[in-house]
């Protein structure tokens, strides 16, 4: 008997353990979260668990918390007809944004594409079938994140792209190591909200509450572009966010990560 549960024991040990890659990095899987900011306070990822491997691997979750900047960012995985919307605002109140496509982006919206670039918007990698990172190879890995980048080039003359949104927000310390061994930076978020589901869209004020309660310096904003309640929002976000001296900055003006 005792030797049995001394087995059961072992076998407990061992499944408890992360898991390690060849390459030394931990293949544990994590699906992005945080503690959202309220009041002006700072969100964290100090109890999620991943912390150390964000910031050893370079993965962006704040900006520059010292200055009232923002950071936009767009997930497009598919076009649901408010991305023109949101252009035109963007453009009128002149905001940079980043938005992260996949190949079926690239494949169906070409002109938004162009649109993009024209009007001094990043184009950054969403990977090209929207897999879960974590669960695939590394030379897949590889294959998804080349043929967005080709994709990107082909359509907009954009040769570089180099900020990453991993599909589903899900990784682990091998997808965000061999990422950036191929040249991108992880991009994750430190403001966001239920925004994607198109069947439960609550109007323009669900949106904009969500995000002007969590707003706060340096802030990584995730949005979905298919919403309409963050297209019919993002005039009077934009405008009330300026009013508490907030700046729209672009991801490329990010200070860079230390190696």
């Amino acid at each position: 008997m005792k030797r049995v549960l001394f087995f059961i024991a072992l076998v407990l040990l061992v499944v408890s353990l992360p898991l390690y890659t060849a390459e030394g990095y931990r293949d544990t899987p994590y699906h992005f979260g945080f503690k959202k900011s309220k009041n002006g306070q700072l969100p964290s990822i100090d109890e999620e668990g991943f912390k150390d491997i964000v910031e050893k691997h370079g993965a962006i979750f704040l900006g520059d918390t010292t200055k009232k900047e923002l950071y936009l960012t767009f997930d497009n995985g598919y076009e649901n007809g408010y991305t023109a919307q949101i252009l035109n605002t963007l453009k009128e109140k002149r905001v940079p944004a980043t938005f992260f496509v996949t190949g079926h982006y690239i494949k169906d919206q070409p002109d938004l594409l162009k649109r993009m670039v024209k009007e001094g918007h990043l184009i950054g990698n969403h990977s090209w079938s929207h897999p879960d990172m974590s669960q695939i190879s590394n030379d897949r890995i590889k294959e998804e994140l080349e043929k967005v980048k080709e994709g990107i080039a082909q359509v907009t003359g954009q040769k570089e792209a180099p900020f990453l949104r991993p599909p589903r927000g899900i990784f682990s310390e091998r997808t965000l190591a061999i990422s950036r061994q191929l040249g991108y930076t992880s991009v994750f978020w430190s403001l966001a909200y239920k925004d994607w589901d198109t069947k439960a869209q609550r109007g323009w004020k669900y949106a904009y509450d969500n995000f002007m309660r969590q707003l706060h310096p340096g802030a990584v904003i995730l949005l979905h572009s298919v919403s309409k309640d963050n297209a019919d929002a993002m005039g009077k976000i934009i405008d009330d966010a300026r009013k508490q001296g907030y700046e729209f900055k672009s991801l490329n003006q990010l200070p860079p990560k230390k190696q």
